[in-house]
């Protein structure tokens, strides 16, 4: 396993992450993760109602706590109640008490605003934040999906409040490349680095739906969200994925990952698994190097299916937040 600083700040991540939204219930996972080195873990308060979290708390029984790199997150509904969801000040600190309990840890390494509040004034949750900060329950903050614009904002406020803002967890992978353009550059200028979730774009640059059909057990089979990426004309350019992954000696997967990792701005690439193999596979990608030539076959090959707009960031738009 290789290991980066995240953004301008001191804290080291390994390169692959490993992250439970789906697949917290398959403890093997984590002892994988383990075992190749992975220290850096991602999780969320809201995920299967807490059981994410809860999942990682048990893995993490007689593991060293200093050895771990912990990030969770808050923002998405954890109860019925108006302030169940959100950034409020109300919200983030009893969200962090619950994510503590079920993490069985006195801090969180990462704390993350998943998605942007339109609701709630920036400064009110960085003040927030300054005082967990200040408490030792968290020890740096991070976003999620924030605009070029958010991002700024974010770090006008954690400047204010002495907030150690270092992260933003963006959508990013071969084919979804639409932080390049002005979420990592204002990331970088900000000193906040980028923790590249779904790198395999929901399974399908590891080539497992070649010729559109469908696993059982695989994510499109149990999650509707990854369907629209299984158009035959992409699977089709994605398949021939494989052959530059065959000649760089890697799996279609290594090969998507190490891609990911080839942006100076990404600290790690987040990605989950369903089997202990696809841990200890997905570990493998760790330090390689793509060559120009690589690189420049899969623009080639994925072609227009690339996505850049940089107004396709996942932020939830103001009336649904």
């Amino acid at each position: 396993m290789e290991y980066r600083r995240v953004g301008a700040s001191g804290l080291a991540v390994s390169e692959i992450a490993y992250g439970n939204w789906l697949t917290h219930d398959a403890p093997g996972c984590v002892a994988a993760a383990l075992d190749a080195g992975v220290t850096t873990f991602h999780t969320a308060a809201a995920w299967d109602g807490g059981a994410a979290e809860a999942a990682f708390g048990a893995a993490f029984t007689g593991v060293r706590r200093d050895d771990l790199v912990l990030c969770t997150g808050v923002f998405w509904p954890e109860g019925p109640g108006p302030n169940d969801a959100g950034l409020s000040r109300k919200h983030v600190l009893a969200s962090l008490e619950g994510s503590l309990r079920r993490l069985r840890t006195d801090y969180v390494d990462v704390y993350q605003l998943l998605r942007f509040d339109y609701r709630t004034p920036v400064a009110e949750t960085f003040l927030a934040l300054s005082d967990l900060v200040r408490q030792g329950k968290i020890r740096y903050a991070g976003t999620s999906e924030w605009t070029a614009e958010q991002l700024l904002q974010a770090h006008e406020a954690a400047q204010r409040y002495d907030v150690p803002l270092i992260a933003n967890q963006p959508h990013y992978s071969m084919l979804w490349r639409v932080p390049e353009a002005q979420v990592m550059p204002v990331g970088t200028r900000i000193g906040a680095g980028q923790f590249a979730s779904v790198p395999l774009a929901q399974g399908v640059l590891t080539g497992k739906y070649r010729d559109g059909r469908i696993p059982a057990g695989s994510r499109a089979a149990t999650q509707p969200h990854a369907r629209p990426l299984l158009m035959p004309e992409l699977l089709e350019r994605v398949e021939l994925l494989r052959g530059v992954a065959d000649d760089s000696g890697l799996t279609m997967a290594q090969l998507a990952l190490a891609w990911t990792l080839q942006h100076e701005a990404v600290a790690s690439a987040v990605v989950g698994a369903s089997t202990p193999e696809q841990v200890t596979e997905n570990a493998k990608a760790a330090g390689v190097r793509l060559d120009l030539d690589v690189l420049t076959r899969v623009d080639q090959l994925l072609g227009s299916f690339v996505q850049t707009d940089p107004r396709l960031v996942w932020s939830p738009p103001a009336q649904l937040s």
